[in-house]
């Protein structure tokens, strides 16, 4: 079978006619296999969900109980069928509950390695190469220039910051789902055991996250009606970007505005921002472990969904593999 029989790009998203699902589909459909929780490949409307337990209840909590007529939880490595083609779900490394999809038919091996990560995250399971036909890679930070360094060491300019600078109040952009929980655990490494004040948009999934077994430390809301600016005085406060624009931001003394994103790489982007403390926490792969994972799958093909595809495209023909873009719609850059 050639793999274009296997699985192409249509205009709801990656669709398999043998097996007659899509995954992560930008439109509802009647079967959907989700890689994630991010909105941008999780979408509300499907009649049917395959995706990971927690993706699924990440899903619930992001869209509503009701967001599919029916589910089904993949757990992961476990084999199953649907229309004579076997799926199976494989940890991400991207944010909790993120899989890989290797769908197999006829001898055929495709994976969709939906967004992912290798560098070590505290809040999910560890990325898995899975040898394959073809690859489906994003390419986010798909140039040579994206090189992330150890989160662990970011995060360590964070803490010097705070123990610099105690009349001050740290406020942290990261991402609700993934980001903001990583930077939270990050810092219960890095020993601050202070309580964090997380805005309200994070509470449900902070709280998820605990329940699965990601210990996040003491957390207190930082919100509009509650305290004043001398209670934030040295204090770490995590919300998401979008926050930082609206008057909630502007109750914090004198604060020093972080921003954790793989984006921080480029100064020009904090800078218009005004970011004054960047840090490059990034839950998608640079460009280093973007071509290790090509060359650990042993694909003799890739296929690339979104981000900075001409160039991982011409690294892979340079290097003898087959490649192209395939300019799906629908895909953000990072995060939600």
């Amino acid at each position: 079978m050639r793999p274009r029989d296997l699985l192409h790009p249509r205009p709801e998203g990656l669709y398999c006619p043998p097996g007659d699902f899509f995954i992560d589909p930008v439109q509802p459909v009647d079967r959907a296999l989700i890689t994630h929780g991010h909105s941008d490949h999780a979408r509300a409307g499907h009649r049917h969900v395959l995706a990971t337990r927690q993706t699924l209840d990440i899903m619930a909590l992001r869209c509503g109980e009701g967001f599919a007529g029916a589910t089904q939880a993949a757990a992961l490595g476990e084999t199953l069928s649907h229309g004579g083609v076997a799926v199976t779900f494989q940890p991400a490394g991207h944010v909790l509950g993120s899989a890989q999809i290797l769908v197999e038919h006829d001898g055929t091996r495709i994976v969709v390695s939906g967004d992912y990560k290798r560098s070590a995250d505290p809040t999910c399971a560890p990325f898995v190469p899975i040898p394959c036909d073809v690859f489906i890679t994003e390419a986010t930070f798909g140039l040579p220039v994206f090189r992330h360094p150890p989160a662990a060491e970011e995060i360590g300019r964070l803490v010097k910051s705070v123990h610099q600078f105690p009349e001050r109040s740290h406020l942290i952009g990261a991402y609700a789902l993934g980001k903001a929980q990583r930077v939270i655990r990050l810092l219960r490494e890095a020993g601050h055991d202070q309580t964090i004040y997380v805005h309200g948009a994070l509470d449900r999934l902070c709280d998820y996250f605990e329940s699965q077994g990601v210990r996040l430390g003491p957390l207190a809301p930082a919100t509009v009606e509650t305290g004043s600016k001398g209670d934030f005085a040295g204090a770490i406060v995590v919300g998401p970007p979008s926050a930082f624009v609206d008057r909630w931001a502007r109750r914090f003394p004198d604060p020093v505005a972080c921003f954790a994103s793989g984006w921080m790489r480029i100064r020009q982007r904090a800078k218009q921002r005004g970011v004054e403390l960047p840090l490059i926490v990034s839950d998608h792969s640079d460009w280093d472990e973007l071509v290790e994972t090509i060359e650990e799958t042993g694909a003799s093909e890739v296929w690339v969904t979104h981000g900075r595809e001409e160039a991982l495209v011409r690294w892979c023909e340079l290097n003898g593999i087959a490649a192209k873009a395939l300019h799906l719609v629908g895909y953000e850059d990072e995060g939600d």
